[in-house]
């Protein structure tokens, strides 16, 4: 590629550089830490769902044909035991009886419906009756064995996000491990000498590291994972051996930020472009110095240091292809009303901080400079200015990509 390029240009080149990390091998995880995984294939239920008949209510199990005559008067049954949720088999029902059952309680065989407690009344002084209000028709208040799924049937289909239901619906079939994609495993490695860790005491030239931070997590929100982290000060022989490191933890992919410019002490440029790397420029604001290498068969994708430029660019030429490997829907993109005019810089695609503002309108939220990490902060959406647009007025329609 040339020394300045296109967005869409450097995002066709990255996602070249990813091609290899599609094919996902799969793996058996615990369900209780299945949250947020891709199932590989179809989930089978080993049991039925309820395993066996309960009841849907606190009241008495009894047999319909004892109760019809309640459509005249309360009818007085004798009450015959009592079924807790617990483990146990119940005793038969003997007809013209009534037992007393719990919610979840299995149904005794011979009974074939349930009259919900507020359905009865006690007996005065008779503690072993109960006096039936209404009659019940066969099945009233009964679950039946498989009636939400048939043991053998599928209880989860392939290529789903696990949410909290669905791992409640695993552990309610009786499982105990999901199969999964195995998830792109990533490195996060911050360059720059005055970087030191968030709550360390600042000294002169010093600030946080909003990188490392930020771009871990942007790797999750992915659906990839972090297999390693590291924060290294401008010296190109303590980056190799960072990159070194990132591959023997078992890093695909390793995303970098700082390091790729023109001055002096950028260390992921001096260490990669005598090996191949593209360094250059991208049509866009912010975020313009980019980079993209493979080191020793691994990706390495470069983003400037300014925490804005960082995140945009990795959300911009990383995040789709983590995104589509992982099985989750791409960003989502919308048309909305200029609340009040913007002007943009000509020949790049500016990408502004906004809001939706009560009116539904794209509000900008601070200036267009990459380090404005609380105006990133304080903004919902991105709006996306083209290259040839230099001013756009209140009311004309703009891109916006929703963070």
């Amino acid at each position: 590629m040339s020394a300045r390029v296109g967005v869409e240009e450097h995002a066709a080149f990255v996602r070249s550089l990813l091609s290899g990390l599609g094919a996902r091998p799969t793996e058996r995880v615990a369900v209780a830490d299945a949250l947020g995984r891709i199932t590989a294939s179809p989930v089978e239920s080993p049991i039925a769902l309820p395993p066996f008949r309960n009841s849907q209510m606190d009241g008495f199990a009894v047999r319909a044909a004892d109760v019809a005559a309640a459509a005249d008067g309360p009818v007085v049954l004798p009450i015959s035991g009592e079924v807790a949720a617990a483990p146990g088999l119940p005793e038969p029902l003997a007809p013209g009886t009534a037992v007393r059952i719990m919610t979840g309680a299995q149904v005794p065989e011979g009974a074939d419906a349930v009259v919900p407690v507020e359905d009865t009344e006690a007996v005065v002084g008779d503690s072993d009756s109960v006096r039936v209000l209404a009659p019940r028709a066969p099945g009233a208040f009964v679950r039946d064995a498989g009636s939400d799924l048939a043991a053998g049937d599928d209880v989860l289909p392939p290529g789903l996000k696990l949410g909290s239901r669905h791992l409640a619906a695993a552990a309610a079939s009786g499982l105990t491990e999901l199969l999964v994609r195995e998830r792109v495993r990533v490195a996060v490695v911050s360059t720059g000498s005055e970087l030191v860790s968030p709550g360390a005491e600042l000294g002169a030239g010093e600030i946080p590291d909003a990188n490392g931070v930020a771009l871990a997590s942007a790797v999750r929100a992915a659906g990839a994972v972090v297999v390693f982290e590291a924060r290294v000060r401008d010296d190109v022989d303590r980056l190799r051996a960072e990159l070194d490191a990132a591959r023997d933890a078992g890093a695909e992919l390793v995303v970098t930020s700082g390091g790729i410019s023109k001055g002096a002490y950028e260390v992921v440029r001096e260490l990669l472009e005598p090996l191949g790397a593209w360094v250059g420029s991208v049509a866009m604001q912010p975020g313009g110095p980019q980079a993209a290498a493979a080191y020793r068969g691994m990706p390495v994708i470069g983003f400037p240091g300014n925490p804005v430029s960082a995140q945009l660019s990795f959300e911009l030429f990383v995040a789709p292809t983590l995104r589509a490997i992982a099985g989750l829907p791409a960003a989502s993109v919308d048309r909305l009303e200029l609340a009040e005019p913007l002007v943009s810089v000509a020949g790049r695609r500016q990408y502004l901080r906004g809001r939706r503002d009560e009116a539904g309108r794209a509000v900008v939220v601070g200036g267009p400079g990459s380090h404005l990490v609380a105006a990133l902060a304080a903004s919902d959406l991105l709006l996306v200015v083209p290259e040839d647009v230099t001013a756009l007025g209140a009311g004309e329609l703009v891109d916006v990509v929703a963070l």
